[in-house]
């Protein structure tokens, strides 16, 4: 395609941008400018770096009015979640420039005389790669470690929020050195370049295009992170406090149209828990603020485009073909997809082993506690999981046998901590995690340095 245009959600005729793609050239262009003004950069003091990262900061801050409107009107976020992401966001810059005056290395105690020492410096170029439904949040948690550290950035958006990525890294660009960060627009052609031309990828998307970019990343021996899908259980036990975990799992689940990698996908209640949470769950789906992104009051707004709806309102019908059922939703106006909770399915169910992304959730019963353990476990993903229970015994059991990369207890399976490693098992994640200082490791190279008296 010779051109990428993104369309509001909730008005699919309101054509937010259209602007050419870059294509194999112009990706190329982009990395070899960035390398350029790398080569300055890396040489920086921590110092400088840190100011040019709370300069940013500040520059995002300035436009907040402006960047909120733009993701509610682009993607369709809730003007209430498209805030707090922003919130987010300047945070994640903030951290960042702190996080340069981290130690770099360590002095070890050398096997003879001399000075012993590693030290960590930038690997480049980081070609960033990332997705419509947090169009600010995850750009900025992938180039904020990677400039703190004094690398070069290069992001490809997903074309849905285009103009986002857009006006974010026009910001950034204001308070960083000329050329040292780039926006490639465009599709799967621009991320397979990307990937082949910088020195480190990070991805965040599909497990089908998540499994792309890394055998090609691996491929050209460059360090390579994907954070992927998920098929999030929330497990609820009888001694739980079933309301509280209701409205948890909603929110969790329908919040901004479950478009979100965390988002709850399964509940799985044991025992007696089933019925009392079935009820708890409907009420509190029945009070979710549904509608306009746009009005302060709304929890889940419009999927993303039609195709989504296509695609869920797909699923609700492969339900009842299965002879499952749908307890709510499973109808569409525009674009505004109802919460769907569906029951009756069979573990062996492909809706109970796939990711549906969407409001979309499976409530599955489980007998006891090992069952439970055993459906969480099952499927290709292994995101996060949330528990349930007034049991300490039980809670620590489910932090050691879960297998996914953040197990909650009594919160959300959605929110996480910019500041602590962030990545799934299984096919949720490849490669080592993101954020916190371990983001800072990922986008540098160790160097041991052996220093003899001369």
């Amino acid at each position: 395609m010779n051109s990428v245009q993104s369309r509001s959600p909730q008005q699919p005729d309101d054509i937010v941008i259209t602007v050419p793609a870059s294509g194999m050239s112009g990706v190329v262009a982009a990395v070899e400018r960035v390398r350029l003004a790398q080569r300055e950069w890396g040489g920086r003091s921590a110092a400088e770096r840190s100011a040019a990262l709370t300069a940013a900061a500040q520059r995002v801050d300035t436009a907040r009015d402006e960047l909120i409107a733009l993701a509610v009107r682009e993607v369709g976020k809730p003007v209430t979640e498209a805030t707090a992401e922003l919130d987010r966001t300047l945070a994640i810059l903030r951290y960042y420039a702190q996080q340069v005056f981290d130690p770099a290395g360590a002095v070890h105690e050398p096997s003879g005389t001399g000075l012993l020492f590693t030290r960590r410096r930038p690997l480049g170029v980081a070609g960033l790669i990332t997705p419509w439904n947090f169009p600010f949040a995850i750009p900025v948690w992938k180039a904020a470690p990677a400039l703190a550290a004094g690398n070069g950035v290069v992001l490809k958006p997903a074309p849905q929020a285009t103009a986002c990525a857009i006006r974010l890294f026009d910001l950034l660009a204001g308070a960083l050195p000329d050329g040292l960060v780039a926006v490639v627009p465009g599709y799967a052609t621009e991320g397979q370049v990307l990937t082949s031309t910088t020195d480190v990828v990070s991805f965040t998307g599909s497990v089908q295009a998540g499994t792309v970019v890394a055998a090609r990343a691996v491929t050209t021996g460059v360090p390579v992170q994907a954070e992927m899908g998920g098929h999030n259980p929330a497990i609820v036990l009888p001694d739980a406090d079933v309301d509280r975990a209701a409205r948890h799992i909603v929110a969790a689940a329908y919040g901004y149209a479950g478009q979100k990698c965390t988002a709850t996908r399964r509940i799985i209640s044991v025992g007696t828990a089933t019925e009392p949470l079935r009820e708890a769950l409907l009420m509190a789906i029945d009070e979710l603020p549904c509608g306009d992104p746009t009005d302060p009051k709304t929890a889940c707004g419009p999927v993303i485009e039609a195709t989504a709806r296509t695609r869920l309102l797909a699923a609700a019908r492969e339900v009842r073909e299965a002879g499952g059922h749908v307890l709510a939703g499973g109808t569409a106006s525009g674009n505004l997809v109802a919460p769907m909770l569906v029951g009756g399915l069979s573990e062996g169910h492909a809706l109970a082993r796939r990711e549906t992304f969407g409001p979309f959730c499976l409530l599955q019963p489980a007998a006891d506690l090992p069952t439970a353990v055993e459906m969480a476990n099952s499927g290709a993903y292994g995101l996060v999981s949330a528990v349930y229970t007034a049991d300490l015994g039980h809670a620590l059991h489910f932090v050691d046998e879960l297998q996914t990369g953040l197990v909650k207890v009594n919160a959300p399976t959605t929110g996480v901590d910019f500041h602590l490693p962030f990545g799934g098992a299984k096919a949720s994640s490849y490669g080592p995690p993101e954020q916190g200082k371990a983001a800072m490791d990922f986008y540098t190279a160790v160097r041991t340095v052996t220093v003899q008296p001369g």
